[in-house]
């Protein structure tokens, strides 16, 4: 029975991967030679995998309780923590980060996430497990407070940290991400159901399959091509969709659902930014999180999930708004950031 069920789930898959093609190719995004494979160069017209962009930020790596953490960092004055999801990276941001100014942005990326992968393999890295890891990495910086921006599962973490850790967090911004019950999506929950089968998927048909999640997500089709190049890599250069799955596997809802009830009581200041046509994460949950944070809503129309790429000018115009209304608030400047430079730039 276990076999039939798993060449029945084979064959979903199949019938997957060619309704993916077919997409692809009527978006122009499936391309000959596009399908990444382990140790290939991508298309001429495709980024490398070290883009010039990379070169000019920091990427940090400290020992954190036994746990390699990496970030990327650029910039001085208040501290901004910048949040992935999933099949993303710190790579997310790349086009926000430099678009901020006054302050000290940080794109953490998860445990066992992107170039942390193999950190991610002997352990939990739910969401809720992620807080904690990120609440070791700020004490370890000396962060005592800062601005937490997380989009997808990243503002799960950010909601999950603002709640259990009130003293961390001085302002948090949230663009289409999980929360309640809200996730996780059907493309999630068929590749974990199918688990047997989608763990030793061979490297073009992950490939494929993780190409059509970006595409989906994406308003841009050329910015889709970009990130498919960039947050694919990491996977390849190690197990491929097994490390995707055992991300997926990690994943429960009861994570958001347990702090739901609390988010009324954060009392922070707060702003939603939010693709209105995100089939992952739809608009009413925004509108809910507008009332549970009594936040700011700035609608993108048109936009998709990963708005951090598609719309980076929005991302960092409203995180600057955030980081405007925290300075005003009276709050204290947080410990541990080098400078002062965001009073300058926020007055």
């Amino acid at each position: 029975m276990k076999n039939r069920q798993i060449a029945m789930l084979g064959g979903l898959l199949a019938s997957a991967v060619v309704t993916a093609v077919i997409t692809l190719r009527q978006r122009g995004l499936f391309l000959k030679g596009e399908v990444a494979q382990s140790g290939s160069e991508p298309d001429g017209d495709a980024p490398s995998r070290r883009p010039d962009a990379e070169n000019r930020r920091s990427r940090q790596n400290a020992q954190v309780n036994g746990i390699r953490m990496s970030w990327f960092e650029e910039g001085a004055g208040v501290p901004v923590i910048l949040l992935h999801g999933i099949p993303t990276s710190p790579e997310l941001w790349r086009e926000v980060i430099p678009r901020l100014s006054g302050v000290r942005a940080l794109a953490w990326e998860m445990v066992g996430y992107g170039e942390s992968i193999d950190e991610g393999r002997s352990r939990n890295i739910s969401v809720a497990c992620q807080a904690e890891y990120l609440a070791s990495w700020m004490h370890h910086l000396g962060l005592e407070r800062a601005i937490v921006a997380g989009h997808d599962l990243g503002g799960g973490v950010a909601q999950i940290l603002a709640v259990r850790h009130p003293d961390l967090c001085k302002g948090l911004l949230l663009t289409n991400a999980i929360g309640y019950d809200s996730w996780p999506i059907a493309s999630v929950s068929v590749l974990k159901a199918m688990a047997p089968v989608t763990r030793h998927l061979p490297r073009p048909l992950f490939s494929l399959l993780l190409m059509n999640l970006l595409s989906r997500g994406h308003d841009d089709a050329q910015k889709a091509k970009a990130a498919y190049h960039l947050h694919v890599q990491p996977y390849l250069d190690r197990s491929g969709a097994a490390d995707l799955i055992h991300q997926i596997e990690c994943l429960d809802v009861n994570d958001t659902l347990a702090i739901a009830d609390r988010l009324p009581d954060l009392n922070l200041p707060a702003r939603i930014v939010w693709g209105e046509a995100d089939q992952f994460q739809t608009i009413d949950y925004a509108q809910r999180f507008v009332r549970d944070l009594n936040a700011e809503l700035r609608c993108i129309p048109g936009g998709k999930h990963f708005t951090p790429e598609d719309h980076p000018d929005v991302l960092a115009e409203e995180i600057m708004l955030l980081v405007k209304s925290t300075h005003a608030s009276g709050k204290r400047t947080p410990a541990g950031a080098p400078g002062d430079a965001a009073d300058a730039e926020t007055k």
